[in-house]
């Protein structure tokens, strides 16, 4: 049942408008960016759709966010704002929930708060879909649960693909740091500092918050985590299924990437935009679909500022931001995403050869790890592994040598509707249980059941998400003790009933690391999606890389 805050209650909390620690009352908050009428569901406030920039339209299409003026008058933030313009998805995907609308009027955020909170934690979700779709109010990242728990729950929209990532000349030369790309980002930093003036008012504390994400969101998170420009926006992270690759800079080939820039340049050329001005003439929507079939691939630029350098570089020197994370992976990430997937080689032969000729003095090693035996399975392991595993493990350690105490896990979950897809542990499998809304999968998605172990497995991923949020320290009643990484390599192992476990998938780190070490080293190749039969030759063995 929705009721609607009280409009008297409203009226009165105007004389508290300059005070941002005022109490939500009846879902009506006064903030120090003005008043907003929410709604009350089922004992949460829920406020939804509250703009936290201006319009990214016209001449601001391809500029840094605008800080959002105060409304004049109260906010009725009782509707989700549009999605930002993306694609249609593909209708057999399994994560396919298109938005009901879609605008580059899109730079809204929502809000989860318990009632009566007060200081209490902040949970900012940043969603998935390839920096290219999605949305913060897919029903699946519904935040009423986390509330229950005493968090307060941010989503937030952020400008995707060519819209929210696209370096070009013209647009540097408009910028004074001579930078431009990254606008997405930008968006994310600029929610976060909304947060930072504003949570109080809803009962949070700026002081408390969490940054979070799964995929692209948890690739997001890795750029905030490099990025000076959101340092002490946030004091904890939460990275599930991140991937930290390469980025092209913006001005100079890099790491088998073109230029930024370059690229800008080819997408302008490829659309039919002569120059700036024509681009931001184009339709949004057609603009993001010529893009794409253009194979614009939005990622965030090495421009020197916002991204000072590749984000391993900043991990490798200790320039990240220092706080404590929970990141983790699952065992059938590519078993969703086969498009990540090489092809299955004829035989055992042909695969071993292939992987000698690429992986030289390494190859023991990979095959050791992705063995013959079973050819399907090598090819979903590696990929799965050298984005995502990888990826994992390294956040872990390299957060653990900062001092910050840090969390590692492996979804291994499966269940009968997803087996009988053959995707055990797939991409996101995670997500209902993290955030308690099995009830509120994409319609393709394969159907969690409604028993009591799923039940209780939901308990103990959201109690230990939530406990993370509120202390730094993932816990959940009844469930496994999780250990912060160190010496022996923790990591709980989540199947079934969470458990713990010690350096699982032996050899996989230490392998990936090296062969992204030498193709840094090397400078022509980009690392991550090229892996196994389809990589490059491995460039040869140096000093410090192994």
């Amino acid at each position: 049942m929705i009721r609607v805050g009280n409009l008297l209650a409203g009226l009165s909390l105007a004389l508290l408008a300059s005070c941002a620690t005022a109490p939500v009352i009846d879902g009506v908050a006064s903030s120090k960016d003005g008043m907003f009428e929410g709604h009350v569901i089922d004992g949460v406030n829920v406020f939804k759709g509250i703009p936290y920039a201006e319009a990214p339209v016209g001449d601001l299409r391809w500029r840094p966010p605008v800080p959002k003026a105060a409304p004049a008058e109260t906010f009725r933030a009782t509707q989700f704002g549009p999605a930002c313009i993306q694609p249609r998805p593909r209708s057999e995907s399994i994560y396919a929930n298109p938005p009901e609308r879609i605008s580059e009027d899109c730079l809204f955020l929502n809000i989860w708060a318990p009632p009566e909170a007060k200081d209490a934690p902040v949970f900012v979700w940043i969603h998935g879909g390839s920096l290219t779709a999605g949305y913060s109010h897919e029903p699946v990242y519904d935040g009423s649960k986390f509330a229950e728990e005493g968090l307060i729950v941010v989503s937030i929209n952020y400008r995707l693909g060519v819209l929210g990532y696209l370096a070009h000349p013209e647009l540097s030369a408009e910028s004074p740091d001579d930078i431009s790309g990254n606008y997405g980002l930008l968006d994310q930093i600029e929610a976060l500092s909304w947060v930072q003036k504003n949570i109080a008012a809803f009962g949070g504390d700026p002081a408390n918050v969490t940054v979070a994400g799964e995929s692209a969101g948890a690739l997001s998170v890795l750029y905030l985590m490099a990025s000076p420009n959101a340092r002490g926006l946030f004091q904890k992270a939460v990275l599930q299924s991140s991937y930290m690759v390469s980025m092209p800079a913006l001005k100079t080939p890099q790491n088998g990437h073109f230029a930024g820039e370059a690229i800008g340049l080819y997408v302008a050329g490829a659309t039919g935009a002569a120059d700036l001005a024509g681009l931001r003439a184009m339709d949004a929507e057609k603009l993001t679909v010529d893009a794409a079939m253009a194979a614009f691939m939005p990622l965030g630029t090495v421009d020197g500022k916002v991204l000072p350098r590749q984000l391993i570089e900043t991990f490798d020197v200790g320039e990240q931001a220092p706080v404590p994370v929970i990141a983790g992976f699952n065992s059938g990430e590519i078993r969703s995403l086969r498009f990540l997937m090489p092809p299955v080689p004829r035989n055992a032969a042909t695969y071993e050869n292939e992987i000698r000729e690429r992986y030289d003095d390494l190859a023991d090693a990979f095959l050791k790890i992705y063995p013959s035996d079973d050819l399907e399975e090598a090819v979903l392991a590696a990929p799965r592994d050298s984005l995502y595993g990888w990826t994992a493990n390294r956040l872990v350690r390299d957060q653990t040598a900062l001092g910050q105490a840090s969390f590692l896990y492996y979804f291994d979950h499966t269940y009968p509707a997803a087996d009988k897809l053959d995707m055990r542990g797939f991409h996101a499998a995670e997500l209902p249980y993290v955030f308690g809304t099995a009830d509120r999968t994409p319609p393709f998605w394969p159907g969690v059941p409604d028993t009591s172990a799923e039940q209780n497995l939901a308990f103990a991923m959201s109690g230990y998400w939530a406990s993370f949020a509120h202390s730094g320290v993932p816990s959940a009643e009844g469930a496994a003790n999780w250990k912060a990484f160190g010496a022996d390599k923790p990591v709980l192992v989540i199947d079934g009933a969470p458990r713990s476990e010690t350096n699982i998938l032996p050899g996989m780190f230490a392998l990936h690391d090296e062969t992204v070490c030498r193709r840094r080293a090397d400078g022509t190749q980009q690392w991550n999606w090229n892996t196994g039969i389809v990589a490059p030759k491995l460039p040869p063995a140096i000093e410090g890389c192994s």
